[in-house]
């Protein structure tokens, strides 16, 4: 079948962007001093807080004992001002640091855990410490105190460094910048990456940061540039998206997941639709069309939700919102489609195209799963959508399609850990049901053929007793399935929920409960190793520290077969 070019040819948007916006050098100036009492006492005690917004800054006499000295000594002052990250090790945060860095501030932070987005913070200059104290706010020769504090939303209320929540910060380094948010429940950290890959492949200078790291990233989970465009993974968890003021929005699905956060999905579909209130006049929505929870925000109450030739010229018109809407997923009702999915000799995905209603290109991805065709349609129609005035050419659809085929996914989402023998061992994020389902159905697609056995470490008390049943169903693509204990993260377990209760609820396949991490790597190296020729994948999920039975699993097998293989003296 011959495919037509979506239009007439005319400029592509795989030349390069000659911006040289940037943000501006007193994007600082925005903080007086103010004098706060400690509490307990009279002394008095000076910092900085926000003057132009709400005032969120607290201090607390609490002290969580740390190392006197950082445990990297840069003193680098400059001009720019000095920026202070507590939680720096995250993803989220450890990439605005980053970008801060590369912006010519200067940068401190402080985190509990060691980590290597923190080695790669250090050896750019950053000054780190281990632990939370005031004394982390205060350079060596304590002259001075930080511009901004920006702190991650993992970070307690109670924390003894003065807090600064990083949503007004991510809206401050992104109001300069044509920013391109992408958001949903899951999906957004590929999504994201893999836009900002494409764009820059395609010539764009942008700025982008992501909450995981990509290997294709010279800054490992960001991209320092100096144009207009700015990719943004934009988190809804404790309402963190609400500050910014996007052009470009991507909403990948949406249901209920940060159960500590919100009380019900009704609470998730309100934020989202405050969040679609931040778009900026004359923007875009871009929106997968499949997602239940998604296409809900294009209903109200009065008029239903938009038909499908409504969905289709909403993208050449302006909504009640003030801003164009495109859609995308697998039915045929979306903007942007695809169709004739397969598994291709990459071990991923290849389908055909379409744009209201016509095939217009192949594409061909390298990554599996139905998930990822749809994260590249969410990138096709972005990119669209920044260059609204123009048509894509075949040409410009053929080198966008080349690039998506070059993208090779992010650390952490069905990451090869290793092989040995006939033993695959991978490591995917997935902590939520319908993350569990999306990507064992990945495995499948990828490995048809062998046996799947998977480790999951269910993630807080409160998500497995609100998802317990959703949990228990979403295995079916598995052969076995071991339980750990749950990962608490920031909780108590007033739920009196255990990994066990979920062993015991999961049908099918077998099921069993082993707390321990350590008793996961030494009861699975022995199986394995006893019939090492066996055809197996083995597959941790979570977002807590199962992702170190991988690498821990492998070693093991290895030293068991140098063991082996060594002559008896």
């Amino acid at each position: 079948m011959e495919i037509p070019a979506l239009s007439a040819p005319t400029n592509s948007v795989h030349g390069p962007v000659k911006s040289t916006r940037k943000l501006p050098s007193d994007a600082l100036n925005l903080y007086s001093p103010l004098h706060f009492l400690r509490r307990g006492g009279t002394e008095r005690f000076n910092s900085y807080a926000l003057t132009q917004r709400e005032k969120r800054v607290s201090v607390s006499a609490d002290h969580t004992p740390n190392r006197t000295q950082p445990l990297s000594n840069s003193d680098n002052q400059s001009d720019k001002g000095w920026v202070h990250f507590v939680g720096i090790g995250g993803c989220g945060l450890s990439a605005l640091a980053m970008l801060a860095l590369k912006q010519g501030m200067e940068v401190s932070g402080s985190d509990i855990l060691w980590n290597s987005f923190v080695d790669g913070l250090q050896e750019a200059g950053a000054r780190l410490y281990l632990g939370h104290s005031k004394s982390n706010i205060h350079r060596n020769d304590r002259l001075g105190l930080p511009n901004a504090i920006v702190v991650s939303s993992a970070i307690p209320p109670a924390n003894v460094e003065i807090l600064y929540k990083r949503d007004y910060w991510l809206g401050k380094i992104t109001e300069h910048h044509d920013l391109i948010a992408v958001s949903g429940t899951h999906g957004k950290s590929t999504t994201a990456s893999m836009l900002a890959y494409v764009l820059s492949a395609m010539g764009d200078d942008l700025t982008a940061i992501v909450g995981a790291h990509v290997p294709q990233f010279q800054g490992g989970n960001m991209i320092a540039g100096c144009g207009e465009n700015f990719v943004l993974e934009a988190d809804e968890y404790d309402g963190c998206f609400l500050g910014l003021s996007p052009y470009i929005v991507v909403i990948t699905n949406m249901e209920w997941e940060h159960v500590d956060i919100f009380q019900d999905e009704e609470a998730v579909i309100n934020t989202f639709r405050r969040f679609l209130k931040k778009i900026r006049l004359g923007g875009h929505l871009i929106l997968c069309g499949d997602s239940e929870g998604a296409y809900s925000l294009l209903c109200n109450t009065r008029q239903g939700c938009l038909s499908d030739q409504a969905l289709w010229m909403q993208s050449t018109q302006l909504t009640r919102g003030g801003y164009r809407l495109s859609t995308y997923g697998i039915s045929d009702f979306n903007e942007w489609h695809a169709s004739s999915i397969r598994p291709n000799l990459q071990g991923g995905s290849d389908y055909v195209l379409y744009h209201r209603g016509c095939p217009v290109e192949y594409i061909s991805l390298q990554l599996p799963g139905v998930h990822n065709v749809l994260n590249s349609l969410a990138v096709i129609a972005t990119i669209k959508a920044l260059v609204s005035d123009q048509k894509l050419t075949k040409d410009t659809l053929n080198c966008l399609g080349l690039h998506l085929n070059n993208f090779l996914g992010i650390s952490r989402r069905f990451q090869m850990i290793g092989k040995i023998n006939g033993c695959r061992i991978y490591d995917d994020y997935a902590h939520h049901p319908t993350e569990v389902h999306a990507v064992l159905q990945a495995a499948r697609q990828k490995f048809p053929s062998m046996a799947l056995w998977v480790i999951f470490q269910p993630h807080t008390f409160s998500r497995l007793a609100a998802f317990m049943k959703d949990f228990a169903s979403a295995f079916s693509d598995a052969d076995r399935v071991v339980i750990t204990q749950i990962y608490a993260a920031r909780e108590t377990n007033t739920w009196n929920v255990t990994g066990r209760d979920l062993a015991s609820s999961i049908i099918k396949p077998s099921a069993e409960y082993i707390p321990s991490l350590e008793d996961v790597v030494e009861k699975l190296a022995l199986e394995i190793f006893i019939n090492p020729n066996r055809e197996v994948i083995v597959l941790t999920l979570g977002a807590g520290d199962v992702t170190t039975i991988g690498p821990r699993l492998l070693q093991e097998l290895q030293e068991k077969s140098v063991d082996t293989s060594q002559p008896n003296s």
